[in-house]
């Protein structure tokens, strides 16, 4: 079996957070959908678990920190192109999240931008030609 990562945040309204990931190209898995919960796959390999704040808490015994005012983790999306990145950012921002809360990244072989969802969790849409960004490293590392 092939591995998963399953992401699991906490949110304050799972039918927003849903609408949110569900308009960034996540399909609801219903099996696990409920009024307190609603997986979203992105892929067979990456799903992003949405529970409301308190069924998050049956899962840990700590706060559940503000991540409009604090960060535990930044995840990000790959992209096929830049095109890509604008669309996906531009998207977070049409689908009531915010784009770009940090600047834009475009090392040439590396293109990526931010995104925050309803509840302010961290997003990097990023497009990378990984050949040209080994050539730069090898530069980088021969100089």
């Amino acid at each position: 079996m092939e591995r998963q990562i399953f992401i699991n945040l906490p949110v304050t309204n799972v039918v927003a957070s849903s609408a949110f990931y569900a308009a960034l190209g996540a399909e609801p898995d219903e099996r696990f959908c409920d009024a307190s919960s609603a997986m979203m796959r992105f892929t067979d390999t990456i799903t992003v678990m949405l529970l409301e704040q308190a069924r998050f808490t049956g899962f840990t015994s700590k706060p559940i920190a503000d991540a409009r005012t604090h960060s535990q983790a930044l995840f990000c999306l790959s992209c096929a192109d830049r095109a890509g990145v604008d669309r996906l950012a531009n998207i977070a921002r049409w689908a009531g999240g915010r784009a770009d809360p940090m600047p834009s990244q475009d090392y040439g072989f590396l293109y990526g931008r931010s995104f925050e969802d309803p509840d302010g969790h961290g997003w990097e849409a990023v497009w990378m030609d990984v050949d040209a960004a080994m050539a730069a490293r090898q530069q980088t590392q021969d100089a």
